[in-house]
């Protein structure tokens, strides 16, 4: 036993024993070679989000197929109601429907964007939308400001997946105000 505790007999069998080891423990690991992106349901948000704003606040009417709701986030602070919702697109790359009434609107635009570059216009559906384009990080952009509110379509998906989100967008009808008091049975 003196022999394999010593020197290079000793360095070659702790090195055997160690790859031994882990091989053993990646034949017990369950792995899954499976994608697995987390769905998000966004219809809270949604509903939330056309309560609480003064403009109208638009969202897909139906999530492009083979697309994923993976993140979504309604925030009001000082009166500004801004909603962000993300996907995985059918090409596994990220696409986010952004919108506020935030002033000013430039602001809120040149942040999601990551630039304040316009780059060029597109026509979606009868509308126009500007392009932006950050190269440094590949991100696309498509913007539309209204009198009291911007819509940013942005990501790291082609100009083609982020024109097929906008045609999905459809204004979202205010819900009726939530009753502040339940009537007691008496």
């Amino acid at each position: 036993m003196g022999r394999f505790t010593q020197g290079i007999y000793g360095y070659a069998f702790a090195l055997l024993v160690c790859l031994a080891a882990v091989g053993a423990f990646l034949l017990v690991t369950p792995q899954s070679r499976t994608e697995h992106i987390p769905r998000v349901d966004f219809s809270i948000d949604r509903v939330n989000a056309a309560r609480a704003a003064s403009y109208e606040v638009v969202a897909p009417g139906q999530v492009p197929p083979n697309w994923v709701p993976n993140s979504t986030s309604l925030t009001e602070k000082n009166g500004v109601v801004t909603w962000r919702l993300g996907f995985a697109t059918a090409k596994r790359q990220h696409a986010m429907l952004a919108q506020s009434d935030e002033r000013p609107s430039a602001d809120f635009v040149n942040r999601m964007a990551g630039t304040d570059k316009p780059g060029g216009s597109r026509q979606i559906d009868g509308a126009t939308w500007e392009e932006r384009f950050r190269q440094d990080k590949n991100q696309r952009t498509l913007v539309r400001v209204f009198p009291d509110h911007a819509v940013v379509v942005t990501g790291t998906a082609d100009w083609e997946e982020l024109t097929a989100l906008a045609r999905t967008l459809a204004p979202q009808p205010k819900p009726s105000p939530v009753p502040s008091s339940v009537p007691s049975s008496g």
